[in-house]
């Protein structure tokens, strides 16, 4: 019988409550009306949300562009009236939902990594298969989902490991040839939740101003 780490059990016993909490369902419908995918070629995007003070990875999620352009966001905390969610996948990634996306995580105290990897359709369908399957994830456990999902993807299993921590994470898909990086800022003192709430005001009113007048 195997031994559970001490330090695993906590994490254990402080996430599961809250993956019982959250388990949104968008219906199939729902979720047909809002697909879309980005022109050009297939890629998976590793979001990692950087502490700006200690440089440490706080949260990991993938954006990942196959027959539909969705978020795989483990264990996150965004959520909008206007972003159908199922589990842990977010759908509707349209550019104005990811820079949405990217500002509720952006502060003064955090800063968002994005490392993209072009990828074959063959390998972005695998991950999107991927994320779709694996369910809600607890609390505390979004780095080793996000590297699970990766590392099953066909080619790259080599180059990234499942890992608890998000800045090893970005690490082994730093390592990878020819990856894509930047990192978006933004000076606001807001916390998560002021962001989260601010993101979400910004897509309606973004989405009001989209409707014809009659």
């Amino acid at each position: 019988m195997h031994r559970v780490l001490p330090w695993l059990a906590t994490l254990l016993l402080l996430a599961l409550p809250g993956c019982a909490e959250r388990a949104p369902r968008a219906d199939d419908a729902t979720l047909r009306e809002v697909a879309w995918r980005e022109p050009g070629p297939a890629s998976l995007t590793l979001y990692t949300m950087v502490n700006n003070r200690t440089g440490k990875g706080a949260h990991s999620s993938i954006l990942i562009n196959a027959s539909e352009r969705v978020i795989f966001d483990p264990a996150g905390s965004f959520q909008s009236d206007l972003v159908p969610q199922r589990d842990d996948v977010l759908f509707g990634i349209t550019p104005r939902i990811e820079r949405a996306y990217r500002s509720s995580h952006a502060r003064s105290t955090h800063h968002v990594l994005r490392q993209k990897i072009e990828v074959t359709p063959e390998q972005a369908e695998a991950a999107y298969r991927a994320a779709l399957a694996y369910g809600p994830v607890p609390g505390a456990f979004c780095a080793a989902a996000a590297s699970r999902v990766l590392a099953g993807v066909p080619g790259l299993g080599g180059m990234i490991r499942p890992t608890m921590f998000p800045a090893r994470l970005s690490e082994h898909v730093g390592a990878i040839p020819g990856v894509q990086e930047d990192r978006y800022r933004e000076d606001g003192e807001d916390g998560l939740a002021q962001s989260l709430a601010r993101a979400n005001r910004d897509l309606a009113a973004a989405q009001v101003q989209a409707q014809p007048s009659r």
